[in-house]
């Protein structure tokens, strides 16, 4: 067991591994306070790091390794000192620098984890061991949950027969801080701020655990701990979007390799992003054969954002181009008898030309979103004496909610003369820029002649009425059910300690989806709520808040305006209930599973299988759709000491990844401003796979770690997003043609594979400079490194009949990267440590496209990040600390790139540009601030 009474402590060998991972970072706080001293000899006869509390990087990654040695499965751990040496706001962030975890960002903050490369779906997220539905369904979202709620965070990257079997790459289980993980009274938290450098705003950040434990005579020990935690950032990002299609009427020489630029737009956000969270723990042992314990963590992500949008709506007279294929000059015409667009024959082209006449979509929005998990789980863990039965049980209730609702958006349109309207020069050809140039529009002689005027900087000069003011409330709602018993029983069998368990879990999720509005789109009703139709009225004053160049200057809405006239429309209007958005989606699992653990001195053997019988009922627009599924997921494990320090990993796994809730949905959704169709696919199957790991691990006492690994994964039925045109006349309704509109909605492509390598390193010099003859002020010095790299694809199947027909293809899985990896350096010593870490994801496949409506398959680029993080302990209670993050302020950039369906569909000509669909920049962040420890 740990000990707490002499001024240092041993981590044994045989000490209580999840003990001792929570207790390290606080272990010494019992001891006398001291200040800083020279550690260079914190290590014992035995090699093993002694725990003081003095070096928390180096005693919580040993700590973490111990965890990962010992574990019967392929993990990989990070502890709770790990947890707070970077700027991890976040639990994405926290782990984003383990071997093999890559993240996906949003606005610059980490959001999503990727195991080893594969697509974020295929991770899980559990809470103590409870699979928890995220707020926005099986995407496990992991940025609103703050770091600080967590005393370690195992990443499980070989599935066990008592883990779901929706756990395809892995699992993140946060284990919660107990009262039980420290010897008495504790109370620790920090305070902090900074700031952001794009729009110099400010952040704000803080966090308080209070823990005690009391022994109550003959009831036993009682453990209680509460926690909260707050994170504020103000921020300004640059943005700006391109929707690229293929044009009909453009049927020119050089056609069939040609992409046009449907509508650009800029999107200028300010935003409000906070996180928080309270959470308590109430622990009881009343004897050393029993304990139950009741868990409670309430976190929120709230996302306030004022969006300012320009749509420059190129296509809009798309009509006026007359389809003609024999050749033409394409020399520069000032004057042509079109808008311009997709027309080559007056000098344009898709990456530079003129649009003449164009309509301005402006869209002032303000946004409140609100993402949430509550989860309460009660627990009981009982030992039957020296029987060697084990009995454990628990029931968990779990609501998310994804509150998506829209405070006020007020859309001003040009109006229809071509005059009133701006004429555009656009230049694609740098794919991190848009900068439109505006003119005024001059009639020439002729209704279809126009010409491009004096330049104009200003957009909000030009003509834009007050078109519609929308109100929106749209909520999603997870209910989840889960109850669980598990039998184990330990005894000798064949030679060996043996550990036999049998369990049976059952789950029940409800998704319902509720969403309404008030649309107001007459003069009389823009009276009634006081909305100006003239935009200038709508906005203020402000100089530009990004650094991005534009091309024009804007006028920022007035964001007190606009929650004053959204309050008028609330009172004034009722809400309508948008019917055909609406749905609910149960999903009912009975799952039960055996497995069988024996250890021997060489190492141990974990196998057994897992039974699922899924059910899920979709129900929208009065329609409802059923569906079952029964699915068996074996798995075997071998782990082989192949020396004192050596470990040898093999295993196999299976999983299967099913849909999100909203793509089961028995229904489709409209959006005519966006000429958009989304449907849900109730007889989707789910994704399975099975897969192989075999993995060489080296531990070098007392802190270093050095594997290899290779891992495979074989799938069925992978899901991907298929996006077309609608082609089918089933939804003109309203005298509206919706045939061309874009349809997306999840799908079964063929088969898949992912295979790849992965290495890592953990070294600290402290053990080695006296045999190198070093000075002992070098021994602070560490580094941790890790290497992933994937080859994967998938089977597209066949898509389309006749001369426009798409033949199957091989492309990436979605989500996957080829190369994650990370490398960072740290010194601790003395009381001072510092640390910079470098993550770098390769390019990932975002989208598959059926055809060349919209430019093909889209990606994401690849993602650079550097973080930087500094603290001083001036003693054991108090520290100070610096942390900065996003040093390279790397851009997130999305793009489409049509050259795979080109060359699949036999064109001659090929294309190598890549069109950029999404561009945004978020700038570097600093924050700074104290620590305190009692």
């Amino acid at each position: 067991m740990l000990k707490t009474e002499s001024p240092s402590l041993r981590l044994s060998r045989k000490a209580i591994m999840l003990a001792a991972v929570a207790a390290i970072p606080h272990a010494a706080f019992a001891q006398e306070q001291q200040a800083p001293q020279d550690n260079s000899a914190l290590v014992d006869e035995e090699g093993e790091i002694i725990v003081d509390g003095t070096r928390p990087i180096a005693e919580s990654e040993a700590a973490a390794l111990r965890i990962q040695r010992l574990s019967d499965n392929l993990v990989s751990v990070l502890s709770a000192d790990s947890v707070g040496r970077l700027p991890d706001q976040n639990i994405a962030q926290a782990t984003g620098r383990l071997p093999g975890l890559a993240v996906e960002r949003d606005q610059g903050q980490a959001r999503y984890i990727s195991i080893r490369g594969a697509p974020n779906y295929w991770t899980t997220l559990s809470f103590d061991g409870i699979n928890v539905v995220s707020p926005e369904g099986r995407d496990a979202r992991f940025d609103s949950i703050p770091s600080a709620i967590a005393s370690q965070i195992i990443v499980s990257k070989a599935i066990t027969p008592d883990m779901p079997g929706e756990t395809v790459a892995g699992n993140v289980n946060i284990i919660t801080r107990s009262a039980f993980d420290y010897p008495g009274m504790r109370a620790f938290g920090k305070a902090g701020g900074g700031i952001a450098e794009l729009g110099d705003r400010e952040e704000y950040e803080a966090n308080l655990v209070l823990s005690d434990r009391w022994n109550v005579g003959g009831l036993g020990e009682i453990g209680l701990l509460v926690s909260g935690s707050y994170y504020q950032r103000n921020m300004i990002t640059d943005n700006f979007e391109i929707d690229w299609e293929r044009v009909t009427q453009d049927q020119r020489q050089g056609a069939g390799s040609r992409f046009w630029a449907r509508e650009t737009e800029n999107k200028l956000y300010r935003l409000t992003r906070k996180n928080w969270s309270v959470s308590g723990r109430l622990d009881w042992r009343p004897d050393d054969d029993n304990e139950i314990s009741l868990r409670s963590v309430y976190t929120i992500f709230t996302d306030f954002e004022a969006r300012d949008n320009y749509i420059f709506d190129m296509d809009d007279r798309q009509g006026d181009l007359v389809a003609n294929s024999a050749p033409c000059d394409v020399a520069v015409n000032p004057s042509p008898t079109t808008t311009g667009y997709a027309d080559i024959c007056i000098g344009n082209t898709p990456l530079i030309g003129t649009v003449y006449g164009i309509d301005i979509n402006q869209r002032a929005t303000l946004r409140d979103f609100a993402q949430s998990i509550f989860t309460n789980t009660i627990e009981g863990k009982h030992t039957f004496g020296d029987s060697g039965l084990r009995f454990e049980w628990l029931g968990n209730y779990t609501r998310s909610r994804d509150d998506r609702s829209v405070v006020g958006e007020g859309r001003f349109n040009s109006p229809s003369t071509r005059t009133l309207r701006p004429t555009i020069a656009y230049d694609f050809t740098n794919p991190l820029r848009n900068t439109p140039q505006l003119f005024n529009t001059l009639q020439l002689s002729g209704p279809t002649r126009f010409q491009r005027g004096a330049a104009v900087t200003a957009i909000d000069t030009f003509t834009k009425p007050l078109s519609e003011f929308r109100v929106a409330d749209l909520v999603d709602d997870t209910d989840a059910y889960t109850g669980r018993a598990i039998l184990a029983y330990d005894t000798e069998f064949l030679g060996g300690n043996a550990t036999f368990k049998a369990g049976f879990q059952y789950d029940q999720r409800t998704k319902q989806s509720v969403n309404e509005q008030i649309q107001l789109t007459t003069a009389a009703q823009f009276t009634t709520i006081g909305a100006p139709t003239d935009y200038n009225a709508f906005s203020i004053d402000l100089p530009f808040q990004g650094k991005i160049p534009m091309g024009y200057t804007f006028r920022y809405f007035d964001i007190d305006r606009v929650e004053q006239v959204a309050d008028a429309a609330r009172a004034n209007f009722p809400f309508t209930r948008l019917v055909d958005e609406d749905y609910e989606v149960r999903e009912t699992i009975y799952a039960g599973f055996l497995m069988g653990t024996l250890r021997y001195d060489w190492g141990s053997i974990v196998g057994g299988v897992r039974v699922e019988r899924v059910e899920n009922r979709g129900i929208a627009t009065g329609i409802t759709a059923e569906s079952a599924d029964t699915l068996f997921f074996p798995s075997l494990h071998v782990n082989y000491n192949v020396s004192e320090n050596g470990k040898f990993r093999i295993g196999y796994t299976t999983g299967a990844a099913r849909a999100d809730y909203d793509l089961l949905r028995p229904n489709v959704q409209i959006n005519d401003a966006n000429e958009t169709i989304s449907g849900g696919n109730p007889a989707i199957r789910p994704e399975r796979s099975w897969g192989l790991d075999s993995y060489l691990e080296w531990y070098i006492m007392p802190q270093g770690f050095m594997s290899i690994g290779v891992f495979y994964r074989d799938v069925r039925d992978v899901l991907y997003t298929d996006r077309r045109t609608f082609n089918s006349d089933a939804l003109n309704f309203g005298g509206v043609d919706r045939s061309g509109y874009i349809f997306s909605g999840i799908a079964n492509a063929g088969e898949g594979r992912i295979i790849g390598v992965e290495m890592a390193a953990q070294l600290q010099l402290e053990p080695f400079t006296e045999d190198l003859g070093l000075p002992g002020w070098m021994g602070g010095f560490g580094i941790t490194a890790n290497l992933t790299l994937n080859d994967s694809e998938a089977t597209k199947p066949a898509f389309g009949t006749g001369a426009t027909a798409i033949p199957a293809r091989t492309v990436r899985l979605p989500g996957t990267s080829d190369v994650v990896y990370n490398i960072g350096g740290y010194y601790e010593k003395y009381g001072f440590s510092a640390r910079l870490q470098y993550q770098r994801r390769s390019t990932w496949l975002d989208g598959i496209a059926n055809d060349l409506t919209d430019a093909g398959d889209t990606y994401w680029a690849a993602d650079d990040e550097m973080d930087f993080s500094m603290r001083y302990a001036f003693n054991r209670n108090f520290e100070i600390y610096f942390d900065a993050s996003n040093l390279l302020d790397q851009p997130g950039r999305r793009y489409s790139e049509p050259g795979n369906l080109l060359t699949a569909t036999g064109t001659p000509t090929p294309f190598t540009d890549n069109l950029t669909i999404e561009f945004e920049q978020f700038g570097r962040r600093y924050t700074g601030g104290v620590r305190i420890t009692f």
